[in-house]
């Protein structure tokens, strides 16, 4: 050992050796002043493009990782160690850890297509994965909803995008689709301009597409009538419920009944 020593500083192998290490540091050092310049110029790119801010600083930590990953790599080589057998090392353990968070992964893809093909957006309101409220955040793993009744739901990107997806939110405006019954008996002429008055009356309307009130059946028990009219997609809950308490209390003062299922139940008498 003693011999070994001795002889690497006689034959002034540790000089050698010494420069090789200074040269494989200055590697490693610029490469990493690469990696993280062009993480950089990466991350200035998509903020052009306007790409969200959780896909933007992911994509930008993994070309610095990556970059910097293979900055080591050439750093080994050059002092002559197999990088052979560490990428070989470093692949199997990747395909390990793939597997293990295999549903991760699915969610992180699904993350991604989410905020890259955008169909839906901070604010909307969607019906996805079974579930309905308003997107307060799109994450790289998982999306957070809001309900009606205001609790709060973390949704896994792959449950929304590998289903049907509901932006209710999408168009500026939207028709409000009502089935109003009537009786056998009342005046359908009545009956309708009585509607075309209702619906004049409340001014949230909008002119443009025009309302459709039409007789669309002959049910059992009543002959129904449906009534679309279009409003702002903001209105669309107030001008709901505005309608049907008016189509109501209008009825009830014109005499015009809104028929509700009955059966009727007739007793026999047999002698015995």
């Amino acid at each position: 050992m003693e011999n070994t020593i001795s002889q690497f500083f006689t034959d002034a192998n540790w000089l050698d050796w010494i420069l090789s290490l200074c040269v494989a540091l200055i590697i490693f050092y610029v490469g990493r002043i690469l990696a993280k310049l062009c993480a950089g110029i990466a991350n200035k790119a998509m903020l052009a493009r306007k790409i969200d801010e959780p896909l933007r600083l992911f994509i930008s930590a993994l070309v610095r990782s990556s970059l910097t990953f293979v900055a080591l790599l050439v750093a080994l080589d050059y002092l002559g160690f197999d990088t052979t057998s560490l990428l070989a090392l470093f692949a199997a353990a990747g395909l390990a850890i793939g597997l293990a968070l295999k549903d991760s992964l699915s969610n992180f893809a699904a993350g991604v297509m989410l905020i890259l093909f955008k169909p839906f957006g901070i604010g909307d309101f969607v019906e996805a994965a079974g579930t309905s409220g308003v997107v307060e955040g799109i994450g790289i793993f998982s999306t957070q909803m809001r309900t009606g009744d205001n609790r709060a739901i973390i949704v896994p990107n792959s449950h929304i995008y590998g289903g049907v997806i509901i932006n209710v939110s999408a168009k500026p405006t939207r028709r409000i689709d009502l089935v109003v019954g009537v009786g056998y008996e009342d005046d359908l002429q009545l009956v309708e301009q009585t509607l075309h008055q209702i619906i004049a009356s409340e001014g949230r309307i909008l002119a443009e597409p025009g309302v459709t009130i039409a007789v669309a059946e002959l049910a059992d028990s009543s002959v129904n009538f449906v009534v679309r009219p279009w409003v702002n997609s903001a209105d669309y809950w107030d001008v709901r419920f505005a309608l049907l308490g008016n189509i109501k209390a209008s009825f009830d003062n014109k005499g015009i009944s809104i028929p509700y299922p009955q059966q009727d139940v007739h007793v026999h008498q047999t002698k015995v």
